[in-house]
């Protein structure tokens, strides 16, 4: 793949990516329980790629063939990160779960180091203490929160952002077993809607689809078709490109989700906000991969 065309689908997933963060404040914000939106994201992301594939004449994977690729895709891509980033998304304005989200690639340069998939340098070093730095920015009290009491609610949402590292260098390092992304994302859609629909029923978080629509509704909706669209195509790029340039999505979905927050929220934001935001760009450019041999051939 040409580097041209790379970037091209980094920002159109980026992009999309970014949009959900303002509909899932939306969603959120009307008193949905993170447990019952991952179970609207699942099912729609069931649907819409058990459709796609058919669409495109391939058989529904058979989930004995891919099934530890699948658990892992859908307990360290969907099930853990969401249900912390949806709790804090309650608590933190969706601008600043933009940026939290952003500290992906500088999460994944260790991951990577410590799978052996790159090697250390001081550019990567300083990239990340520069993300550290934009991290603490946001969560000092009395600079860029609203309600400074919020700002333990940082470290909750960077739980989301570690979990995707991890889980595009497993993507990485083990592949996904000769499926393609659309197969995987629906073979971890799948076993994920059969493990979170019961316990939203258990615990009485299940959202009923037969009411009367509101924006909340809407934006449900919405985050399971944009985390279908993007999803996919996130672990798409990683076989084409390598999971430290794919983890670089987190760029777009930032100052696209920042955009999007401020249209679609009316959000306004703090000094300390946007010198976070630049600090996080700058360390995300340091940390991005080097062009070696292997990169190189991805990127052709």
């Amino acid at each position: 793949m040409s580097p041209a065309r790379a970037f091209l689908f980094l920002t159109l997933i980026g992009t999309t990516w970014g949009l959900s963060i303002p509909l899932t404040r939306i969603a959120v914000t009307a008193g949905h329980s993170p447990w019952g939106l991952i179970a609207w994201q699942l099912i729609i992301a069931t649907i819409c790629t058990a459709l796609m594939l058919k669409g495109t004449g391939r058989a529904l994977p058979r989930l004995g063939h891919g099934w530890p690729i699948m658990v892992f895709v859908a307990v360290i891509g969907t099930l853990l990160p969401n249900s912390f980033s949806y709790r804090a998304a309650a608590e933190l304005p969706a601008g600043i779960m933009a940026i939290v989200i952003a500290i992906v690639p500088i999460f994944a340069v260790p991951v990577a180091w410590a799978l052996g998939l790159e090697r250390p340098g001081p550019k990567r070093l300083l990239g990340i203490a520069m993300g550290a730095v934009a991290i603490t920015l946001i969560a000092l009290p009395e600079t860029s929160l609203p309600d400074p009491s919020k700002a333990g609610w940082i470290l909750i949402a960077l739980i989301a952002p570690l979990s995707y590292a991890i889980e595009g260098n497993g993507l990485a390092k083990f592949g996904t077993r000769g499926l393609d992304p659309i197969a995987v994302l629906f073979g971890a859609s799948l076993l994920g809607t059969v493990v979170i629909v019961p316990v939203t029923l258990a615990t009485g978080t299940w959202i009923n689809p037969v009411r009367v629509w509101g924006p909340a509704e809407w934006a449900i909706l919405g985050i399971g078709l944009t985390h279908m669209a993007a999803y996919s195509g996130y672990i798409w790029l990683v076989g084409q490109a390598g999971s430290v340039f794919a983890a670089q999505v987190a760029y777009i979905v930032t100052g696209s989700g920042v955009i999007w927050s401020m249209l679609l929220l009316d959000e306004r934001y703090a000094a300390w906000v946007w010198v976070a935001l630049a600090l996080m760009m700058a360390g995300i450019a340091l940390v991005q991969p080097r062009r070696t041999e292997q990169s190189t051939q991805a990127l052709e």
